[in-house]
C-alpha cells in the first residue's frame, strides 16, 4: 500500500519527535546541573601556597562564599563572568586531601577537593653548569680542541679543492 504525499513527511516528523524527544527534555535539565560549579586551580598544593577559586552559580552577579577546614570561609566575587577569588593554604597544613564547599546565594551548593602535598626545599640547585664555565671542567682545554679540528677541517677543505683544479 502505498502512502499519500503528504502523509510521509507527517509519519516522518512524528517518527523524530518521539524518537529525539526524550533528548531535548533532558539536555536542560544536565545543563542546569553544570552551571553551578567550584574549580580549585592547581587542585594540588604545597603547604603554604595560594590557591585560585573559580565559582559559578546560577546567578554570577552576586558573592557566593567558598568555605574549607583549611583556610576558613573566603569571599568570591563577579569578574569576567565568574565568582573568582585568591585563598592561602597555611604552611602548617598537613599533606591529604581537604574538601572545599561553594554556597551560592539562592542556597545551591557544589565541592571540589583540593589536594595538598608536603613542601619540599631543595638543598641546592641541579648542576647543570653554564657551558664552559662549570667547575670541574677543562676549558682551556676544550676550547683548543675544538679551535684544532675546525683548522684541520678547513686544511682538508683547500686541498682537495686544490686537488680537483689540478686534476
Amino acid at each position: 500500500m502505498r502512502l499519500p504525499v503528504p502523509a510521509a513527511p507527517a509519519a516522518l516528523a512524528l517518527g523524530l519527535s518521539v524518537l529525539f524527544a526524550p533528548i531535548l527534555v533532558a539536555q536542560p535539565a544536565a545543563a542546569a546541573r553544570a552551571a553551578i560549579f567550584l574549580e580549585l586551580s592547581p587542585s594540588t598544593v604545597p603547604a603554604g601556597d595560594d590557591v585560585g577559586l573559580r565559582a559559578s552559580c546560577d546567578d554570577n552577579l552576586k558573592a557566593a562564599t567558598v568555605a574549607s577546614g583549611l583556610f576558613g570561609t573566603v569571599t568570591v566575587a563577579p569578574r569576567f563572568g565568574f565568582l573568582t577569588a585568591t585563598a592561602e593554604v597555611p604552611g602548617s597544613t598537613r599533606p591529604g586531601d581537604y574538601r572545599v564547599d561553594l554556597r551560592c546565594p539562592d542556597g545551591k551548593t557544589a565541592s571540589a577537593t583540593l589536594h595538598v602535598v608536603a613542601k619540599v626545599q631543595p638543598a641546592r640547585g641541579p648542576a647543570t653548569g653554564a657551558g664552559g664555565t662549570a667547575p670541574g671542567r677543562n676549558a682551556p682545554l676544550l676550547i683548543g680542541s675544538g679551535l684544532a679540528i675546525v683548522a684541520a677541517a678547513i686544511g682538508l677543505g683547500a686541498v682537495s679543492l686544490r686537488r680537483r683544479r689540478l686534476g
